[in-house]
């Protein structure tokens, strides 16, 4: 698989915020391509409920900025039939829990125009907004959702882990002719990170090795991420180096990347903030198995959430997502280290 072009050290670098990157690429392909808007509820007036589209209603004006009602089925059709008549909308939810009310016309429509049409129509629009837990905001709030729309043959899922991924995905998945789901992190909106000056894209559909190791693959994406690099900084200290795999689109999945660092460590675990069933760790565990088994030397570990709905109690919330210790206990089972 094509890898991604590796964002040079020469080359002119500013810190971003993670919601400036999203705005960034959002604004950088409106003023390429004018079919392209933004709707969503609070995204004008209020300049996003999270700011990520801040001062893009006076650039571009209310015909391509768009308050929505609180309507996700409504606004959500809306955007898809318009992409029938040459459009390219951004439809931003306030968070991917509140899909779920828009989830027949994602998964029924936007999913399934082209093959229907027998290739007469496609459907280009972004969905994008936060997905998986966000503090305490309870069990409503706080779902991950990319094994659901993962699950949905016609449908991308982006799920970026810092700035400088984020920008050069959402641009990707701007001018993508087919659907894709962006999903972001109210929790990663603040952070900073450094971010090319110009033009960039980062296709969809390849992975990025953050860290290189050769004892253990550690594949994860999102926000989790950040739990394998402190447990790596840790492992280190004892002589385990661990091989960090952000895989930044879960579909399509870059199981080239996974299976090459499978090969050289010979080892795996996998970290994702979801529930245990059914999920992408279990797919890429499938997968791993399946051609790679005889390169393993431990059997596959998968770290996800408690099996139960998100808990509102700080103590059982710390309880119920996955940390560093978890990482750091399940890198020594499968180094078969006591």
């Amino acid at each position: 698989m094509k890898r991604s072009r590796v964002i040079e050290r020469s080359l002119s670098m500013k810190t971003l915020q993670f919601r400036e990157a999203i705005c960034e690429a959002m604004s950088e392909e409106m003023r390429k391509d004018e079919s392209i808007y933004l709707m969503g509820e609070e995204v004008a007036e209020y300049n996003g409920a999270y700011k990520a589209s801040k001062g893009m209603l006076d650039e571009f004006g209310a015909k391509r900025v768009i308050d929505t009602p609180i309507s996700e089925l409504g606004f959500a059709g809306v955007a898809i039939g318009s992409t029938m008549t040459g459009n390219r909308p951004i439809v931003e939810f306030m968070t991917f829990n509140f899909s779920l009310v828009g989830i027949d016309q994602i998964i029924n429509n936007a999913a399934k125009i082209r093959q229907m049409s027998g290739g007469q129509i496609n459907c280009p629009i972004v969905f994008r907004g936060p997905t998986a837990s966000a503090g305490q905001l309870a069990a409503t709030h706080s779902q991950a959702f990319e094994s659901w729309y993962a699950n949905t043959p016609g449908l991308k899922v982006v799920v970026p882990s810092n700035p400088a991924d984020a920008k050069g995905l959402l641009k990707s998945a701007i001018r993508d002719d087919d659907p894709v789901i962006f999903m972001e992190s109210e929790q990663m909106y603040g952070d900073k990170g450094e971010v090319p000056e110009g033009e960039y894209l980062i296709p969809l559909g390849v992975a990025d090795i953050k860290r290189k190791g050769n004892d253990v693959t550690i594949v994860s994406f999102g926000k989790i991420i950040k739990e394998a690099y402190k447990a790596a900084e840790e492992l280190a200290k004892d002589g385990i180096e661990c091989e960090i795999i952000d895989l930044r689109t879960v579909r399509p999945m870059d199981h080239d990347a996974i299976l090459e660092s499978v090969k050289k460590t010979n080892r795996l675990v996998i970290l994702e903030e979801a529930w245990p069933f059914g999920n992408v760790a279990t797919e890429i565990t499938y997968q791993v198995q399946s051609q790679a088994f005889d390169y393993l030397d431990a059997p596959i570990v998968k770290i996800n959430t408690a099996d139960t709905p998100a808990p509102y109690s700080p103590v059982l919330l710390k309880e119920w997502l996955p940390n560093s210790d978890d990482v750091i206990k399940a890198v020594k089972k499968v180094l078969y280290i006591d």
